[in-house]
């Protein structure tokens, strides 16, 4: 018999006694979700921070998304690819349209999107770059987050995310982030196939690099015949306030890596885009996924991204940011000592007071109706869905402000 859940003790229980103890979630169980709002088993009424780490900037359950899924399900779900459906193609145009390359690759977790771009590369590497069997490296950034794979692992410097995981996969060099002299040096290797870097490092921090950075590293990679893979799953689909963060600097990467947002959060989509010259360097039977692009997540993610465009949410992100930002820098608090961000991807950074830190000021938050998650200990990132209205942020805000002020 399947239980059913009647309180929010009886969920935590439940999660505690059969699941595994990877998360450490904050003592909310939330049941519905709608726009930028969500409630818990009780029925408390919540402000989403969070966005499922920006897989959610269309809004919870947007209809438009939803109606292309439950019409979709009733139809088609999955044929492998095995066979051809008459939704991936579509996609495929549209996406590759929209965002200026001649090829997608659809998967289904970022982690997935990642495999797919780091794959695409050594293979580009030993093909059309001419680099020794076994010898290709890729260039990451000190502080990355990328996902939870064995390899993706083995590229991070987070002990939290690679300690007791090994023995790591080789091939890559790690370099300090929004540091161009450590990129040029690394690029002196012969050997490096591409420089992989979140334009904004998300996990980090929500860590913006400085003016001008992405487009020197880019005019970098392109003086040494380097792919530029953009790691665009947490920072894309307007949540800068601009379709890409890599678009604030006019940098269009050799690889893009999108997921999160593109699926509006009904479901795991991820895609790898990039030329011909890249994308046709693997071959029929050496990539692949049963569910990468299957009919539903074609349709689902088709609608999310019309949604964006509709709804003018790249400039509700552009327009709410700078708002968020200029209110929170009025908080009067030693504990707030520094903010940051772009669009409505945003971090304040806690110092501690009397013993009180980040993970404090979210439970507070919580219980004043407003759920966001810290970082790192001392970093709280903030993240609503970009559908959030302008007098929702505004009364937000002023319930984070009280959460910090509780602590003086």
């Amino acid at each position: 018999m399947i239980e059913k859940i009647t309180s929010s003790k009886q969920a935590i229980e439940l999660e505690n006694r059969y699941g595994a103890h990877n998360y450490h979630p904050l003592d909310v169980v939330l049941a519905r979700g709608k726009g930028p709002f969500l409630w818990d088993v009780e029925s408390k009424k919540y402000f989403d921070f969070l966005s499922a780490y920006s897989a959610v900037n269309q809004g919870h359950c947007h209809p438009k998304i939803i109606q292309a899924m439950t019409e979709q399900a009733q139809t088609l779900t999955l044929t492998s690819r095995a066979f051809y459906n008459d939704k991936l193609g579509v996609f495929q145009k549209y996406v590759t349209e929209l965002f200026g390359y001649d090829k997608a690759l659809m998967m289904n977790s970022g982690a997935e999107g990642v495999e797919t771009a780091l794959k695409l590369c050594r293979k580009w590497g030993y093909l059309k770059k001419g680099l020794p069997e076994n010898q290709a490296k890729i260039i990451v950034c000190d502080g990355n987050f990328h996902g939870r794979t064995i390899t993706i692992a083995s590229m991070s410097t987070d002990p939290s995310a690679y300690a007791g995981f090994g023995p790591y996969t080789p091939g890559f060099i790690k370099i300090p982030y929004n540091n161009i002299p450590a990129l040029e040096k690394a690029l002196e290797d012969p050997n490096v196939a591409g420089f992989l870097v979140e334009p904004i490092q998300g996990e980090a921090g929500v860590y913006v690099p400085e003016d001008g950075y992405l487009k020197k590293a880019y005019e970098a990679c392109k003086a040494k015949n380097v792919l530029f893979i953009a790691d665009e799953i947490q920072t894309g689909i307007a949540r800068t306030g601009k379709m890409l963060a890599c678009d604030h600097e006019n940098v269009h990467a050799d690889i893009l890596i999108l997921g999160k947002a593109i699926s509006g959060g009904a479901m795991p989509v991820s895609v790898a885009l990039a030329n011909d010259d890249i994308m046709l360097c693997i071959k029929p039977g050496e990539h692949g996924s049963t569910f990468g692009g299957n009919p539903l997540a074609c349709q689902v993610a088709l609608a999310a991204l019309e949604v964006v465009r509709e709804e003018n949410l790249m400039e509700k992100a552009a327009y709410l940011g700078e708002i968020f930002r200029a209110e929170m820098k009025k908080v009067e608090s030693e504990m707030v000592s520094l903010v940051r961000g772009k669009g409505l991807l945003n971090a304040i950074v806690i110092q501690p007071k009397n013993g009180k830190e980040a993970w404090d000021v979210c439970v507070k938050m919580k219980e004043l109706g407003v759920l966001a998650k810290p970082t790192h200990q001392h970093i709280i990132r903030f993240a609503p869905p970009l559908v959030i209205t302008e007098e929702e942020l505004r009364t937000a805000i002023a319930l984070i402000k009280e959460a910090i002020l509780s602590f003086n």
